[in-house]
């Protein structure tokens, strides 16, 4: 078992186990991943968030 905290998706529950204890689901992640000043895909995406933003200007 890792000592990070996990999230379910699907109930919405905290836990560190590896499996939800409730419906059995896939857990994610919740910490942000580790920041780097030599960020390789930084490039990549400012331009995603770019067009997002301005395909929901445009909505």
């Amino acid at each position: 078992m890792s000592m990070k905290m996990h999230k379910c998706p699907e109930c919405g529950i905290y836990t560190l186990e590896d499996k939800c204890p409730k419906c059995k689901g896939e857990l994610k992640v919740i910490y942000p991943p580790k920041f780097s000043i030599e960020d390789k895909y930084g490039k990549y995406r400012r331009i995603l968030k770019k067009e997002l933003r301005s395909k929901n200007e445009s909505c």
